[in-house]
């Protein structure tokens, strides 16, 4: 099964992409994987910086919303570019949680061979849906 495939046809000024994953949790780090992808080659990428991140949303789209957006924040106020992703989800009376292990390093412009610079996680077309072999999200980017 594909990680992601990188639509060309459905945005003009942004780059979208369908994730895919036989459970959300490996639907969210498949989209985190994409979103990495665009921003930089993930080989020129170390992983000597850890970071955590838990979230909390009253769905799981505003979930995965949330999580994307603070990969774009960590990128745009740390200089972070992460290269590994470990998520695990929850539900609570009222709430999804999310819990991620991320791994990475600062940005090293003589390094790292940088790609797209992703700007903001759209709600444009954003959708996560239930397959027959697991689940896919449809999410469009601003660059």
């Amino acid at each position: 099964m594909k990680h992601f495939v990188f639509l060309d046809d459905v945005a003009v000024a942004d780059i979208a992409f369908d994730a895919y994953g036989k459970t959300l949790e490996e639907l969210f780090e498949h989209c985190a994987e994409a979103i990495f992808t665009m921003m930089v080659n993930l080989k020129t990428v170390d992983t000597t910086i850890e970071r955590e991140i838990h979230l909390r949303a009253d769905s799981l789209e505003n979930l995965l919303y949330d999580f994307l957006s603070e990969l774009v924040y960590l990128k745009d106020t740390e200089l972070l570019l992460f290269k590994t992703v470990k998520v695990t989800l929850g539900k609570d009376s009222k709430e999804h949680t999310l819990a991620a292990e991320l791994r990475g390093e600062t940005i090293d412009r003589e390094k790292h061979n940088l790609g797209n610079d992703v700007k903001a996680i759209t709600m444009h077309q954003f959708t996560i849906t239930k397959e027959k072999t697991g689940y896919k999200a449809r999410v469009v980017v601003d660059i």
